[in-house]
């Protein structure tokens, strides 16, 4: 997304390296793109350890793609907060076009290129596209808060973080008001992420420490 700001540090680069070397066996013995989601509630750290996971398999030769589920969202940024703002039972899994980023995700390992996917402008508010050679990759990284539920992933990261832990983030993010109405919106969101936990295959803890998920 086009205006999106990373606030990257140690402890996403502490869990991306320990992602990595969970797996990184897998990775090598696939002989074919490999798919890695990362999924968490809002100021998780979604993107930050996305990146940085790019950043710590290149350092073994492997070059990553990431694409952000925020460029698959039905509307832009700033007119999805109004539709929130006039019904809040729009916030959900509906807002976002998961089927689009699992068909790019499965077009992408079946090497049809160039890919065509959406690009958000933050700024400007509106949704474009653009077109994507993914031949010379190794690695898709498809980050977002329900990414989980995604078909054609390998292996699934889960950020083991909530609205409580996600305070600092998310003010330094200044993406939206920290107000009552974005709470609700953090609720909602929760009940509905919490689940996805127990279908991942590697799990993000509190502190930062990435663990199998047995």
């Amino acid at each position: 997304m086009k205006g999106d700001i990373l606030i990257i540090d140690d402890n996403h680069r502490k869990a991306a390296q320990q992602v990595v070397d969970l797996i990184l066996e897998d990775i090598r013995k696939t002989p074919r793109k490999f798919v890695i989601t990362v999924a968490g509630e809002s100021g998780a750290g979604k993107s930050e350890i996305a990146e940085s996971i790019t950043e710590k398999l290149w350092e073994h030769g492997l070059k990553s793609y990431v694409f952000g589920q925020d460029d698959y969202f039905v509307h832009p940024p700033k007119t999805n907060a109004k539709t929130r703002e006039k019904d809040i039972s729009w916030v959900g899994m509906q807002e976002v076009r998961l089927d689009y980023l699992d068909q790019n995700l499965k077009d992408a390992v079946d090497e049809i290129k160039p890919i065509e996917k959406p690009l958000v402008d933050f700024d400007a508010d509106k949704i474009g596209e653009e077109k994507v050679d993914l031949t010379s990759y190794d690695v898709l990284i498809a980050e977002g808060t329900y990414t989980t539920t995604l078909k054609n992933a390998d292996k699934r990261i889960f950020i083991d973080r909530n609205k409580m832990d996600t305070v600092e983030s998310r003010k330094k993010r200044a993406r939206e008001a920290q107000d009552e109405f974005l709470d609700r919106i953090l609720t909602i969101e929760h009940e509905i992420i919490a689940p996805h936990k127990e279908l991942a295959d590697v799990v993000i803890t509190k502190t930062w420490n990435a663990m199998m998920n047995y």
